[in-house]
């Protein structure tokens, strides 16, 4: 159970850290109507002013901006969407810049300089120092087009950046689009320690009149997949530990019936029922301490390689469950709850088990448990 926990828990809180660190933020900021119609022309205005008041308050932020067109190279083509970052304050808020297959990420000094998504790549088939072509529309109406190299090709991060995604300066971004102020989105990410509701209220606040939503409102069947999961993981271990109380109740069971003449012998002594129960639960306290001791030098070894060497999945690489990657190695969370929670539930139901023969032998009648064959 505490190798079962540890894995489950790494990979849910990895597939959460995908999410945030990667592609979504804790919390966003768009126009009212862009979620609507992701229009180019569908903006914030004021951008500048409301990121840095969001720094002000100790939240890290940084703008994007977001375009749809098509890409080709050679022969193929495929739907693409662009991202415009900003290099310096992206990597604040996204990690995504540490997740480069091949190539290298973003320069600020190389404005025709783009990364692309593994899937996409392969799709155009490009490769470093490759040239694409990228047709649009401006918010001036006329054709946006350019030629633009392959710097860098992205790791496998979420299945809508992979087959489409196109990471580009945001300077490069405003002198395609013809766009020269705005941005059509705000990545927020909060303060360790700092609530998600708490940070969506704060960013509310500053972002008056705004469309404002958590990770969870813009990605509710992955915030209830990951809720469930983690359910899950708990009704597991109380399914395993449910057959464990069985064992340890018939076990209990046998042990009084096996050694009734000697209780009523403690009994006839003088021991009361409160002393016949504390002899039971001190078996049950030792027998679940060394099983614990067993269980634990057992277990910490193997958790121990698995959250430090992990368990390479390499041929899943490219995998995503609900549009979010697989990690290519999967280890195990080394925590003090990967160890609490498998031995507190142990505990209780110990507890729980041994209470019914503890009762039976505490309110034994002496004289029949002594005449007893």
């Amino acid at each position: 159970m505490i190798l079962y926990s540890g894995l489950m828990s790494w990979y849910l809180r990895d597939m959460e850290a995908t999410i945030l660190d990667l592609e979504v933020g804790d919390v966003q900021v768009h126009a009212p109507d862009y979620r609507d119609d992701p229009s180019l022309h569908s903006r914030i205005e004021d951008g500048e002013a409301l990121l840095a008041e969001l720094r002000a308050a100790g939240y890290r932020a940084s703008a994007r901006l977001l375009a749809y067109g098509m890409a080709a190279a050679e022969e193929s083509s495929a739907g693409v969407a662009f991202f415009g970052v900003d290099v310096a304050r992206y990597a604040e808020v996204s990690l995504v810049h540490e997740h480069v297959l091949s190539g290298s990420w973003l320069d600020a000094a190389d404005p025709h300089g783009v990364v692309l998504g593994r899937r996409l790549a392969r799709m155009l088939g490009v490769d470093l120092g490759g040239e694409i072509v990228v047709l649009s529309q401006g918010t001036d109406g006329a054709m946006a087009a350019d030629l633009y190299s392959v710097r860098g090709v992205l790791e496998s991060i979420g299945a809508a950046v992979d087959r489409s995604g196109v990471f580009m300066t945001a300077e490069a971004f405003r002198e395609l689009f013809v766009l020269p102020s705005g941005v059509h989105q705000i990545v927020v990410r909060r303060p360790a320690g700092t609530e998600l509701d708490v940070a969506a209220e704060t960013v509310r606040t500053a972002a008056a009149g705004l469309d404002v939503r958590t990770w969870r409102d813009l990605l509710p069947t992955i915030a209830s997949m990951l809720d469930s999961a983690r359910t899950a993981l708990v009704m597991m271990i109380t399914i395993v530990y449910i057959a464990i109380a069985v064992l340890i109740l018939n076990a209990m069971l046998m042990s009084v019936f096996e050694r009734i003449r000697e209780l009523g012998v403690l009994k006839a002594l003088g021991v009361g029922p409160g002393g016949i129960l504390a002899l039971m639960f001190a078996e049950a306290l030792i027998v679940t301490t060394i099983s614990i001791l067993v269980g634990v030098t057992l277990g910490v070894p193997t958790l121990y390689y698995l959250a430090t060497e992990g368990v390479e999945l390499t041929s899943l690489t490219g995998m995503s469950v609900m549009g979010v990657a697989m990690s290519p190695v999967w280890h195990a969370d080394m925590s003090p709850a990967t160890f609490g929670m498998p031995i507190g539930m142990l505990v209780l139901i110990v507890a729980i088990a041994v209470t019914y023969p503890a009762l039976k032998a505490a309110f034994i009648d002496p004289v029949e448990a002594i005449h007893h064959r």
